[in-house]
């Protein structure tokens, strides 16, 4: 069964879970908010997901407009991009879908009818 990890007030994880519940794809939901994903899980998601790890900080959210991410991440190694989304799953891209074999970084609905309408 997949991972859908979300925050329950976002309306695009919003219309995401009611996508899944339209394809009746069974899943196992996690808010990010009250279960922030470690460091560990972090790690293994951006090594399944093939994408730059840009990719999976929320560039629209308030935290990440107000520690003014946009101009500190290029200067920052992986590790540490890595160690300040452990810190807060407000810092994150959502809704995560995590599969056995892949990671799907927010809601793009072409990439989710490949990935999970099988």
């Amino acid at each position: 069964m997949i991972k859908f990890i979300c925050y329950p007030k976002c309306t695009t994880c919003q219309r995401a879970k009611k996508w899944l519940e339209d394809n009746n794809i069974e899943y196992e939901l996690r808010d990010i908010k009250l279960d922030n994903p470690t460091l560990k899980e972090l790690t293994e998601w951006y090594k399944n997901s093939g994408l730059p790890l840009k990719k999976f900080f929320n560039t629209s959210g308030l935290l990440y407009k107000s520690l003014d991410l946009k101009n500190k991440l290029p200067e920052m190694s992986e590790d540490e991009m890595l160690k300040l989304l452990a810190t807060d799953g407000m810092l994150v891209k959502r809704p995560l879908v995590v599969g056995d074999s892949f990671v799907l970084v927010g809601f793009k609905e072409i990439e989710w009818l490949e990935k999970l309408n099988k």
